[in-house]
């Protein structure tokens, strides 16, 4: 079957989701439970949002989790491991705040460098030789 990419380019893609995925279990030093979807959205989302979010804002990045409770042991567990802090909320004393700690979000930045780099260079080696 013939499509829009070639074979080589398909493969390069493959190659660079696999280069990608040693970089983020390299974040948790490799311990396999963080290598989830679940664990992606979360964490990939507070970094985006470069500031303390409401708990249950957060128990919702997880989107392929539809139970507040399962997606509430995967926060307790990120916060177990010292990668999520939890403060209480100034704003409101009902709700709690939860944040990267300061440790992980330095690494989620290089992380993010090292995924943009490998982007870039497959990029560069997806083109058709004739425009590289």
């Amino acid at each position: 079957m013939t499509g829009k990419y070639s074979d080589a380019q398909r493969r390069e893609y493959l190659e660079l989701i696999d280069r990608v995925s040693r970089v983020w279990l390299s974040v948790f030093e490799n311990n396999r439970q963080f290598f989830s979807t679940d664990y992606w959205d979360l964490l990939s989302r507070m970094w985006q949002a470069g500031a303390p979010v409401r708990k249950t804002d957060a128990l919702n990045f997880m989107t392929a989790i539809k139970s507040t409770h399962t997606a509430g042991k995967y926060l307790d567990t990120a916060m177990r491991y010292g990668y999520i802090i939890e403060t209480e909320n100034p704003n409101d004393a009902r709700s709690k705040l939860v944040d990267l700690s300061s440790d992980m979000r330095p690494r989620l930045d290089e992380f993010f460098d090292i995924a943009v780099d490998e982007v870039l260079s497959a990029s560069d080696a997806m083109k058709p030789p004739d425009t590289r």
